[in-house]
């Protein structure tokens, strides 16, 4: 889908939007996570899309407790307060928002087709380029805040990755023939692109949203295997659900829906 496409999306389009986010991003040096930052700003009561950048994580995270490689000056490592109105078993989609709008940015921004895969890395290349992690804060009544994190692999060189990432990460940099991305320049994109998109979520729900996931897709038509409780299946991946779960097709032809956990595209 070009961007001509995009803009057309039936009903709120960008003519009808009016950008309600702070328009300055908070740029700290080295903190343990960004997430634990922007938490610390949520709960003294920052406002919906207050956005914390820094130059570098000693303990960035991702899904599942994993450590997320934060090199100094080389990436976006990226932190968002949203208080979405929406029960906590929507908040999956804003997972996949968060995707789209950072693949749309730096598609354009960077030329780098990079393609999503579920339910929240992007890849470029056949390696991964981004992570999103979105954490959900509850209080009593219902969901209070969460937090996007957003984690890219701008300007890291082949040697900058430690050897057990190694053939497994790529960036923007490897992926675009060399050419370094100005980091600031493209922050500002993601965050355009992701409070526009947040936008029509709220307007339109979440159909827009999956018709864009899906034509970005990389997971989409694959053969993947995921495990169940009854063990490691195998399935083709088919599209999203109306809650955002993976629809994956077995070889009976009967589909399921996996809503959370890790695929594995062979």
């Amino acid at each position: 889908m070009n961007s001509n496409e995009r803009l057309r999306l039936p009903g709120a389009g960008r003519e009808a939007f009016t950008s309600s986010w702070p328009d300055r991003v908070q740029l700290l040096g080295t903190v343990v996570s960004t997430q634990e930052e922007a938490k610390r700003l949520a709960e003294s009561g920052a406002p919906e899309g207050t956005a914390v950048r820094a130059e570098e994580q000693t303990g960035g995270r991702g899904r599942m407790g994993r450590k997320w490689y934060s090199p100094r000056g080389k990436g976006i490592w990226l932190s968002v307060v949203l208080r979405p109105e929406l029960p906590l078993s929507l908040t999956p989609q804003l997972t996949l928002l968060a995707g789209v709008a950072v693949c749309t940015a730096i598609r354009e921004a960077t030329g780098v087709q990079a393609g999503i895969k579920w339910p929240n890395d992007l890849l470029a290349g056949g390696r991964k380029i981004c992570g999103i992690l979105l954490e959900s804060s509850l209080r009593e009544g219902g969901l209070h805040y969460c937090i996007a994190g957003i984690g890219i692999a701008v300007n890291l060189t082949e040697e900058d990755y430690p050897q057990e990432l190694q053939g497994i990460g790529t960036s923007l940099l490897i992926e675009g023939g060399g050419i370094p991305v100005d980091r600031s320049a493209l922050t500002a994109a993601v965050l355009t692109e992701l409070e526009f998109l947040y936008f029509l979520y709220m307007e339109q729900g979440f159909n827009p949203i999956r018709e864009l996931w899906e034509s970005m897709s990389v997971t989409l038509g694959r053969q993947v295997c995921f495990n169940t409780p009854q063990g490691r299946c195998e399935a083709t991946a088919v599209g999203l659900d109306d809650n955002g779960g993976l629809l994956l097709k077995d070889g009976t032809g009967s589909i399921t829906s996996v809503l959370s956990g890790e695929i594995e595209m062979i």
